[in-house]
């Protein structure tokens, strides 16, 4: 109920699209704050199947914001590939991003998701080579997703020259659109990032703000409000780009 609410509200603040976490034991490539958030999950028994289930109530109110379902492989090979993807198409998600699945190796998953007209998104980070960046954007689709930085998400960003010349390359190669996350966590990170891409992604910033709920909350609603207000101040921040 409350990441139901959380959804709708993200929206209400001005985001574009939800990227909705699929919890795992071993999520690598996140910081302790999404670590903590999917030790959370788990403890409450959240699966592939109740997140599905989850877009589905979604979309009896919304069905125009686009979601992006993001996690690591284990969770959809276990579900099965045929299964995951029927189940996804028929709850309404509209991208897939698997963090741990190479290119190379997606085919199937790939075709799958092309068939009922879901976007494979992948990940572009700093230490992708131009031949690699290549390859991964013909089996892209929707947009790129560009890692700001080395390192786990949640990690402080600072190189600002060194993306800005990445986003240029990566520019030249694909009339993709590219968001850059990881380390995006306020209005100034938002407005620098913001000027070189065509989006950004903020991912711990609010599931640090999310941690915050308390478990028994007669006020949910308004907390929600403060909880999601991160995206509104990154939507004001984005729409003062020139």
């Amino acid at each position: 109920r409350t990441t139901l609410q959380l959804m709708h509200a993200v929206v209400d603040q001005g985001a574009d699209i939800i990227e909705l976490g699929i919890p795992f034991s071993d999520p690598s490539s996140d910081g302790p704050v999404i670590q903590r958030g999917v030790e959370r999950s788990l403890q409450r028994g959240t699966s592939l199947n109740d997140v599905l289930d989850l877009v589905r109530q979604f979309r009896e109110r919304d069905d125009s914001t686009p979601i992006v379902l993001m996690g690591y492989l284990n969770p959809i090979e276990v579900m099965g590939y045929r299964r995951f993807v029927t189940s996804a198409s028929s709850a309404g998600i509209d991208g897939v991003l698997v963090v741990d699945m190479p290119p190379a190796e997606s085919v199937e998953l790939h075709t799958l998701l092309q068939d009922c007209e879901i976007d494979t998104i992948y990940l572009v980070s700093p230490t992708t080579s131009e031949k690699r960046a290549k390859q991964i954007i013909t089996l892209s689709s929707g947009y790129l997703y560009y890692v700001s930085l080395k390192g786990v998400t949640g990690a402080e960003l600072s190189d600002y020259d060194s993306v800005r010349e990445s986003l240029t390359v990566l520019d030249s190669l694909t009339s993709l659109p590219i968001v850059i996350g990881f380390g995006i966590k306020d209005a100034q990170s938002v407005r620098a990032m913001g000027s070189l891409a065509n989006g950004v992604v903020i991912g711990s910033a609010l599931v640090n703000k999310i941690a915050e709920l308390p478990p028994t909350n007669p006020q949910l609603k308004s907390d929600i409000q403060e909880c999601t207000n991160i995206i509104g101040i990154a939507r004001k921040a984005l729409n003062s780009i020139d």
